[in-house]
């Protein structure tokens, strides 16, 4: 398993908290974005492309806790932007872990073999670093070569260091199932604590816009990744999520579960979509016309979304808010026998067949060329 008892607790009692207040729409996690610089310009990013006057600010340590002691989530998720630029970020971390936040740092790890320093290990703190892959596919999906190379090197320094480390992938249309499942294992053998994985999200705003996942191209990707899995791969995920990217349970977005704050404010109607801002958490709450949201909404922006930020609130409180739903997630977590299916692997099988064609299609000109000399 790869999500700590302690972790699990907090957010169950807080979960029981709120629904015995009566409260139906409640956050799991803040997704606190302390600036939007990056020291990488990802092709799938819709989160960087701002002026450079905008790009040079950051919210202060102040700010930032004010604004998790106003949300009240359990869980801070800390993305960007690159965080380890924040000239104050070992600071807000600090703070944050003092409130007995479980805070998730999202880095793409560049900077942080070096940067380790500024912070101490807790089991409030967890360094969540963004891979999308095997190493030449995600040097392509960051367009960075080296980029895989010096992320690795930053989960070893964090791991050697006694951190908690876990990793990110965004997964795009012509993913690669059976690399995906290798990467997995690449992973394992490093040691990290667990993985969390998600569908990326068509931003408007994202240089690439041609290789953003339909649902139904969600489901039979992540159907192939996740059936069969191995004992050892170990998700910092909600199960029943991975069982909804799978097509296997459906679930209403839950678009207030992951509030996003950042430099303009508390971001309407949730971290994916840009539909405005306002100066308060209660704002937010009371304001966002909700049933504007979500695929069951006909929004065409929620239409393809299978985003963790949307949906994976929705498996937590599943789990936490039925006897049913906790059911279903301790089988999912100890008695699925790895989502055996004879269909899933001949899927993947047909897959890894047609891949390997087009390789040697590709590779078959220039063997003729070399014929010739």
């Amino acid at each position: 398993m790869g999500i700590p008892i302690s972790q699990m607790w907090t957010v169950a009692a807080y979960i029981l908290k709120q629904r015995m207040a009566g409260r139906k729409r409640y956050p799991l996690v803040l997704m606190l974005e302390p600036l939007y610089r990056c020291n990488l310009a990802c092709a799938g990013c819709g989160k960087i492309q701002y002026p450079a006057h905008i790009l040079k600010r950051n919210l202060t340590p102040e700010e930032c806790f004010k604004a998790a002691e106003e949300c009240g989530a359990p869980m801070v998720s800390i993305p960007g932007g690159e965080p380890l630029l924040h000239p104050q970020i070992g600071e807000i971390a600090a703070g944050l872990v003092q409130r007995r936040k479980y805070v998730y740092l999202c880095t793409n790890a560049l900077l942080l073999k070096e940067k380790i320093r500024l912070f101490r290990p807790s089991k409030f703190l967890t360094i969540n670093v963004h891979l999308d892959g095997q190493r030449e596919h995600h040097d392509l999906s960051v367009c960075r070569k080296g980029g895989y190379d010096r992320a690795v090197e930053g989960i070893k320094e964090a791991t050697k260091n006694g951190f908690r480390v876990t990793t990110n992938t965004t997964l795009f249309d012509g993913a690669d199932p059976a690399s995906v499942r290798a990467f997995f294992d690449e992973m394992m053998d490093l040691g990290v604590e667990g993985m969390t994985i998600s569908p990326g999200y068509s931003y408007v705003k994202a240089p690439d816009q041609q290789h953003f996942l339909g649902r139904a191209a969600t489901r039979r990707l992540f159907h192939m990744i996740l059936s069969n899995r191995k004992r050892r791969w170990r998700f910092n995920q909600s199960p029943l999520f991975l069982e909804f990217l799978m097509g296997l349970r459906g679930y209403a977005c839950t678009p207030w579960g992951m509030p996003s704050y950042g430099l303009f404010g508390w971001q309407k109607p949730c971290y994916l979509l840009q539909d405005g801002y306002v100066k308060t958490f209660a704002e937010l709450m009371e304001q966002t016309d909700w049933h504007s949201y979500g695929t069951e909404s006909g929004n065409p922006k929620c239409a393809n979304c299978m985003v963790h930020s949307g949906y994976e609130a929705s498996a937590v409180n599943h789990t936490f808010g039925s006897l049913s739903g906790l059911w279903h997630t301790v089988r999912a977590s100890f008695f699925s026998r790895g989502y055996r299916s004879g269909s899933a692997a001949k899927a993947l099988a047909e897959e890894t067949s047609r891949r390997s064609a087009l390789v040697q299609i590709e590779t078959e000109p220039s063997n003729r060329e070399a014929a010739r000399v």
